[in-house]
């Protein structure tokens, strides 16, 4: 009962959109009519006089003009094509097995298949109609497939998310794509089908009303789609409600789990590209296999979430990108896309603009990003002094010597025993006459030392080096915009993936980096790779996770204690110079 209640909502709905677009032309054709009427008058003498012929005159000019503005108009609603999201298409000879179970669905849901399928990096999946798209290349001499056959529209292209395929089983794709593909059915109405072309020719008119001169076009598409705004929303619930009754008859049981996987495929895939891929899409490079490390990264998530817990015991069932018959060039495909969408990058692989494996992401990526801020950093400090005055405490000074007893034999006591040796060495820290630890090198407080941060720090100079890195940053990780990397369209990524960075966020970033590198440099630390959280420090073949606090320590207080105090742990030394970039 549902599906036949929302499919006659959203079939009035349409009527109701189609019923405006005939008032708008009625309305267009309106002063030609008149003019069409006095010149008819006219001619046969029942309006006789030179007033006449003036309003005669007058009214048809107002109707060329007129027919021209609506002229124009119409072809631009008519002529403009929908605006399509950029996706990488799937053949049925790439996927046969991925088109069978969508056409076993659509039969099973009684509703036409999709024309098409083709896949988009991210966590969602649509119907869309590009019928303007297959009209112009048949236009243009290629093979279009029909667009109206028997009085209904053709049949939308469904759009997937990749990730789903290489997180999802087969079983569980298939529950998350009824209720999309019964959106075939509605969307095989003519009625519905013009009504959503009207609707997109009048969005495609406020585009093109941002020209020069062409301003009215854009008042004019506001206008039209502020009378049928109502009738539009209540179609497209219509059709999602017809869509949704009608899939609930598919895996019904199964699409509740399904709709599980499809938040946490979410949670996974923003982490991997906002920690893992963006660092790397920023220095020129591109994760060739985003798809592939999801499932890396929602297994981590499972591992570590016990809210997701069972999550990977599916692993063993067969996968959605099975489906398809070679994953690897999809997943290239799809990992190119993502960069180009995301991040605004360039739609080829070029020279500064290549491909990186996750076997080579901690060398090529993560100790390239490391080195690349710390360098950064120094840049900033040479940019800014010392506060004049500013003596920095770099080792308590030695007591005076106390005289030596009058009585007190000159030949020193000598111990034995195997400790011997490293008494000598090492004098203890009461003995008075201990020497003061030795002062950083002059290196240290102008090379790219650890000891040079600290010193800044502790000066109070956060502030400014929060600013000038800020800037700095701003401009080094804007991407290019010549035409030799990104064009037209794409010159701004689509999704933004970040919002703007704190100045003490990015001062904590570039001094991590500066204690990584250095840690790499004289500790035999080594740089790696989380699924979740990006780039880590490896100590041992084990992540160390405590080095966050100290930083903060050090970048919001001042404060380098617990900083060195961890540095020392390790064996690092912070007088010695980190090699950059």
């Amino acid at each position: 009962m549902g599906i036949e209640v929302g499919a006659l909502t959203a079939r009035a709905r349409a009527a109701a959109v189609l019923r405006l677009r005939s008032r708008a032309l009625a309305v267009a054709l309106l002063p030609a009519a008149v003019a069409v009427v006095l010149v008819a008058a006219r001619q046969t003498g029942r309006l006789a006089g030179d007033t006449w012929s003036a309003v005669t005159l007058v009214v048809g000019a107002v109707a060329g003009l007129v027919l021209l503005l609506a002229g124009v108009f119409a072809a631009v609603v008519l002529c403009a094509g929908p605006a399509t999201t950029p996706t990488v298409p799937v053949s049925e000879a790439a996927a046969p097995d991925l088109y069978r179970l969508v056409r076993d669905l659509a039969e099973r849901l009684e509703v036409p298949p999709p024309s098409a399928i083709a896949l988009t990096p991210d966590c969602d999946s649509w119907l869309e109609d590009r019928t303007h798209a297959t009209q112009r290349r048949g236009a243009a001499g290629d093979p279009a497939p029909r667009t109206q056959e028997a009085g209904f529209a053709a049949a939308p292209v469904l759009v997937i998310g990749s990730p789903f395929l290489w997180w999802m089983r087969v079983a569980e794709l298939r529950a998350v794509l009824a209720p999309v593909v019964a959106g075939t059915g509605p969307s095989a109405d003519p009625d519905i089908a013009g009504a959503r072309r009207f609707i997109r020719g009048l969005d495609a008119a406020v585009d093109v009303g941002r020209r020069p001169g062409l301003g009215w076009v854009a008042r004019l598409g506001r206008l039209l789609l502020g009378l049928c705004r109502a009738d539009a929303t209540e179609m497209e619930r219509g059709v999602a409600a017809a869509a949704s009754e009608r899939a609930q008859t598919v895996d019904y049981g199964l699409r509740i789990v399904a709709q599980e996987q499809v938040g946490l495929a979410y949670a996974g895939w923003d982490r991997l590209l906002t920690r893992v891929a963006l660092p790397a899409w920023r220095m020129g490079r591109w994760p060739s296999r985003l798809d592939a490390g999801v499932v890396s990264a929602l297994t981590e998530l499972s591992r570590r979430d016990r809210l997701a817990e069972g999550f990977a015991s599916r692993l063993g069932e067969r996968p959605a990108c099975d489906l398809l018959e070679e994953p690897g060039v999809v997943d290239e495909a799809a990992s190119l896309l993502a960069a180009r969408l995301f991040h605004g990058g360039p739609a080829e692989p070029g020279p500064d603009w290549s491909p990186v494996d996750w076997t080579a992401y901690p060398e090529e990526v993560v100790d390239r990003k490391w080195r690349t801020e710390a360098a950064r950093l120094h840049r900033a400090l040479d940019a800014l002094a010392l506060p004049a005055g500013y003596e920095p405490a770099l080792a308590p000074p030695a007591p005076a010597p106390a005289p030596a007893e009058p009585d007190a034999p000159d030949v020193p006591h000598v111990p034995n025993g195997p400790d011997a040796r490293a008494t000598q060495d090492a004098p203890t820290p009461a003995d008075p006459t201990a020497p003061a630890p030795a002062a950083p090198a002059p290196d240290a407080l102008h090379g790219p030392t650890l000891e040079r941060v600290f010193l800044s720090l502790a000066a109070g100079q956060a502030e400014d080096l929060a600013a000038r890195l800020s800037a700095d940053a701003a401009r080094d990780e804007r991407p290019a915009t010549s035409p030799g990397r990104r064009g037209g369209s794409d010159a701004l990524p689509l999704f933004p993936l970040q919002p703007p960075r704190s100045g003490r966020d990015l001062l904590a970033d570039h001094v991590t980096a500066m204690v990584c590198c250095a840690a790499v440099d004289t500790a035999g630390a080594a740089p790696g790779l989380d699924w979740l959280d990006g780039p880590a420090l490896l100590l041992g073949g084990a992540r160390r996770t405590d080095l966050t606090p100290r930083v903060l320590s050090l970048v919001e207080d001042g404060d380098p204690d617990p900083l060195r105090s961890w540095l020392a742990e390790l064996g690092v030394r912070p007088e010695k110079p980190v090699r950059l970039v």
